[in-house]
């Protein structure tokens, strides 16, 4: 067996926290197995004795009961095995466990000396209020739609939108690089747009397209949107990759607010038994990987997912974590007037409302529209 003196570890360890569905007993074995096929995949008899088996492997800290028939595990992992990349921390967290069903990822907790390796967000809730000028209220985001319609007609769209004083205005995450609505043509002229719209208002708005495909045509794209005047980028790192979303958080250019769509990534949270809570889906993980802003659906709608599951995405997007800035939750989904004090007694103000489609009904009252939900926004918050 070759010698393993090459191995050092400090010491420090970061914990993951599982849900696992059975008995208590089946919950401990589960666990045990765990340690092993999160770390080196392999038979217990090839595991050698040493630090392989002593340090390297998963420890279970505990198993407790959750209810009736979930129990909670907590393992802890050598901070070694992490190298200040998304898809490792993936991988060793859930990268196995993701095959197995009645296991879910429910939380991690990582040192900060981790979190700091890690990309975070680059203007985070405080970088992005600065920019917008926009010092204590929640923030509006508007939305491009539908795929479908001519670059034109989504410029004209976005140029009402801005002028009803919305804080960032996205494309739909369905709007690529299709034929009847090209990329370049369609950020262009809707970059133009918004730009028109806030001198005239004289209030900064934000545009960010939807920048997809593969690594040196997404990097490319990025850089048009940068240089014909985009003020942010959304991304769907269910489609693109967390690592993607790094790689964009630390470039020097394009250098814009970043803006995480959940595309592709619902089959994750939507069962219970298994998968990954939307807490660290939704919040952590996009944190970590540098998201701005992360959306995801909001609770009350047709969305599998609860208003305490979209309390602890708040937490997790908000909450101390070591030199990580804080990012944005949203309340997305559809979202209308008549939902504004709902969702500031769940969030806070440090709340992104994504405007809902009912906003439209009249075409001719899309910027009277705006204006109107920001002033109800404002009305809430006023003292």
């Amino acid at each position: 067996m070759p010698s393993d003196h090459h191995l050092h570890f400090s010491g420090q360890r970061f914990s993951v926290e599982y849900h696992i569905h059975g008995s208590k007993d089946e919950a401990r074995r589960r666990a045990a197995v765990l340690c092993i096929d999160q770390t080196v995949e392999a038979a217990d008899h090839v595991i050698p004795s040493g630090v392989i088996r002593d340090q390297l492997l998963g420890q279970v800290v505990g198993v407790d009961k959750l209810g009736d028939g979930v129990h909670r595990a907590v393992l802890t992992f050598p901070v070694e095995l992490l190298d200040g990349t998304m898809g490792t921390l993936l991988h060793m967290s859930f990268g196995m466990a993701g095959l197995k069903s009645g296991v879910r990822l429910a939380n991690l907790a990582l040192p900060d000396e981790v979190i700091a390796r890690m990309a975070g967000p680059r203007f985070g809730s405080p970088g992005l209020r600065a920019l917008l000028e926009a010092r204590a209220r929640p923030l509006v985001c508007a939305v491009l739609k539908p795929l479908g319609v001519s670059p034109q007609a989504l410029a004209e769209l976005a140029y009402a939108f801005a002028l009803g004083g919305a804080d960032l205005i996205k494309d739909d995450q369905s709007l690529g690089d299709h034929p009847f609505c090209p990329f370049a043509e369609r950020v262009t002229r809707c970059a133009e747009a918004i730009a028109k719209a806030s001198r005239q208002t004289g209030k900064r708005c934000l545009y960010a397209p939807h920048v997809s495909g593969p690594w040196p045509t997404l990097l490319d794209r990025a850089s048009l949107a940068q240089n014909t005047g985009a003020g942010a980028l959304l991304l769907c790192p269910g489609l693109i990759g967390f690592d993607t979303l790094s790689s964009m958080a630390r470039l020097p250019f394009p250098s814009l607010p970043l803006i995480a769509h959940p595309d592709f990534q619902g089959s994750h949270y939507v069962n219970l038994a298994g998968g990954i809570a939307p807490a660290v889906l939704f919040g952590l993980f996009p944190r970590l990987a540098g998201a701005d802003v992360s959306i995801y659906p909001t609770y009350g709608l047709d969305f599998p997912i609860s208003q305490e599951d979209c309390r602890h995405i708040a937490l997790s997007c908000q909450g101390h974590l070591g030199s990580c800035l804080p990012m944005f939750p949203t309340a997305a989904g559809r979202m209308d007037a008549s939902r504004i004090h709902e969702m500031i007694a769940l969030y806070g103000t440090d709340v992104v409302f994504v405007l809902g489609s009912d906003l439209r009904r009249d075409p001719t009252r899309i910027r009277t529209a705006c204006q109107e939900f920001i002033q109800l926004l404002e009305t809430q918050i006023a003292p």
